[in-house]
């Protein structure tokens, strides 16, 4: 059978696409994990190695008050998580995961090194305090370059959070039935590793900051991201890279732009005869074409074709593929679930700020000489986070999948609502764990002595850290696998970024509640839920148990939206390799 020249042309370029699929296939797999995990906990080793004393570093070191260095921290958290929407554009559009990262890891390093110096140059800091005088507060120079520095450090994080997993993820073709079994246990052991090094920063780095320096606590971690800077570059012909597909956010706008221009015409009459177009969506449908389902129909507008459309070089601002206009609804139906995700975050920020707080006034000594530094107390939460993932894929997940018969044991969507109940009640926890501390400072005189020890162990915060680490263990992984999973393969980046928006949004309301409650629980006499510079007189608890009202609320708004997600209905990509086969013997002989 003689073919035209354009349709040899199209056999010639799909041979070669097979060809160069082929030949990528044959890259990653599990040997570019470890290149890939040091990417990660170098990130983290940085970035958590201050974080998690964050406060303490503006406070002693920049005499910040309590409240000013508690939505210092929560702010930058947020500005951290938010920049992944960025970082996720630039890998999706044009650059690429591989290059998002190595030059957001640079940015991040840059910024690590500028806060370290500024934490060795004296004059970059206020003077230490002195007895019977007050503390100098840092000036607007010395607080601008904190904040340059950890603006770099949240632009670099926004260029590697997102991307770090879902080009880990892209090492596993999905397309093989045994490499995307092997997807859901990578998200468990990049949450390991990453728990791994938090844990470290938590223990090692902090104790260093708190008792050697924070020249030394800052510069351990800048070097071990640098570290993992090359690392990372050295793997680079191992890595199976996948090309950018182009502006996920410009094709959404384009679906909508096309449904609205369209409004006004009739409905067709077989949604069959919705506009499809293989060879435009060749590049974002490797794993498989969208099927067009019934919901948020008027969407479906943009895809019905009129005469001023031309099928064969259609306008994308008239005339939308029904794959694209798919997209659209996925992220719409997966915006619900990701909303749920917000409380959680917010109670687990209070572990960095009001409980570190709580920390340093209780009895941390462990022997005479050596103190537990209340910093490394969320040390609980990645132990408890750690333990739990290796439950989870150990035992867990092997005795539930004889009930439910799912490879993965339960939903994700069911274990995310796991871990928010366990975060409800580690809140609703915390706030009686505050009644008795201050029942101890009452009991012995240390109401009005809020610099003072109070006779308590630090281990009676144990219960509201550990519920923390099993919700982070259920909940968060929970969450990453929800967002590559259900979102268009073509969105992978920008779904992790998505987990991160979460945080950033969750980050942001702690701060938003903290500013509220510090404002409106002021009374005349002074007293306030959340006191500036006296924990002892404050209502802790009232705020935590403020915090798990709202989640109560949020988990029941997850549990109803469960019942209604309708979940990616995707048809396989299959590759029909006999008929390619025979294109290309008869392409041959007619050359």
């Amino acid at each position: 059978m003689l073919r035209t020249p354009q349709e040899s042309t199209h056999i010639v370029m799909g041979i070669m696409k097979q060809r160069c699929l082929s030949v990528e296939n044959k890259r990653g797999g599990m040997i570019t994990m470890p290149f890939i995990f040091a990417n990660e906990i170098g990130e983290k080793l940085a970035v958590v190695g201050f974080t998690t004393n964050m406060i303490s570093y503006l406070t002693s070191q920049l005499h910040l008050p309590i409240t000013k260095a508690a939505n210092t921290v929560t702010n930058f958290g947020g500005t951290a998580a938010m920049t992944p929407l960025l970082g996720a554009f630039t890998a999706d559009a044009f650059a690429g995961r591989f290059w998002t990262i190595t030059i957001a890891s640079i940015i991040y390093q840059i910024g690590m090194t500028l806060l370290t110096i500024s934490s060795i140059v004296p004059n970059l800091r206020p003077p230490p305090c002195k007895n019977g005088e007050s503390c100098k507060e840092a000036d607007s120079s010395q607080l601008a370059i904190l904040y340059i520095s950890l603006l770099l450090t949240a632009i670099g994080s926004g260029g590697i959070r997102p991307c770090v997993i879902s080009f880990g993820a892209d090492q596993f073709d999905e397309n093989d039935p045994k490499q995307k079994k092997v997807t859901w246990k990578f998200f468990n052991w990049y949450y390991f590793f990453m728990g791994t090094s938090i844990l470290v920063s938590n223990t090692v780095i902090v104790y260093v900051q708190d008792n050697v320096g924070w020249g030394w606590g800052l510069g351990i971690p800048s070097i071990a991201m640098a570290f993992s800077i090359i690392t990372f570059v050295i793997g680079y012909p191992l890595y199976r890279n996948l090309d950018p597909a182009g502006s996920p956010f410009t094709r959404l706008v384009q679906v909508v732009v096309a449904a609205y221009r369209k409004r006004k015409v009739a409905w067709v009459s077989d949604d069959s005869l919705l506009y499809e177009n293989e060879e435009i969506d060749a590049g974002i449908s490797l794993g498989g074409k969208l099927v067009h389902t019934q919901s948020m129909k008027f969407l479906d507008k943009g895809s019905i074709v009129t005469q001023e459309d031309d099928p064969k070089a259609p306008n994308p601002w008239k005339l939308s593929t029904v794959h694209r206009v798919e997209e659209l609804k996925t992220v719409i139906r997966m915006t619900p679930i990701w909303a749920a995700g917000i409380l959680l975050i917010t109670g687990a920020a209070q572990q960095n700020t009001f409980a570190l707080q709580q920390a340093k006034s209780m009895n941390r000594h462990l022997t005479k000489n050596f103190q537990i530094p209340a910093a490394s107390m969320s040390v609980f939460t990645q132990l408890t986070m750690l333990l739990t993932i290796v439950f989870y894929d150990r035992i867990f997940v092997r005795v539930a999948r004889r009930f439910t018969g799912l490879e993965r044991g339960i939903s994700y969507l069911t274990r995310m609502g796991i871990g928010f109940s366990a975060s409800l009640l580690a809140t609703f926890t915390a706030g009686f764990i505050e009644i008795r501390r201050k029942n101890a400072a009452s009991a012995n005189g240390l109401i009005d002595k809020p610099h003072e020890m109070i006779p308590i162990s630090v281990f009676w915060l144990m219960p509201q850290y550990c519920l923390h680490g099993v919700a982070e263990a259920f909940s968060s992984i929970g969450h990453l696998e929800f967002f590559y999973d259900q979102a268009p393969e073509s969105m992978r980046s920008t779904s992790m970024a998505l987990f991160w928006l979460s945080i950033s949004a969750g980050s942001y309301t702690s701060t938003l509640l903290v500013t509220i409650v510090h404002k409106y629980s002021a009374g005349k006499n002074g007293s306030n839920w959340l006191p500036d510079d006296n924990l002892n007189r404050g209502k802790l608890e009232y705020f935590y148990w403020l915090v798990a009202f709202l989640q109560f609320l949020n988990l029941i708004y997850y549990v109803f939206c469960t019942k209604i997600y309708t979940y990616k209905p995707i048809r396989a990509r299959v590759i029909e390799e006999n008929r390619l086969q025979e294109d290309t013997i008869e392409l041959t002989s007619h050359v």
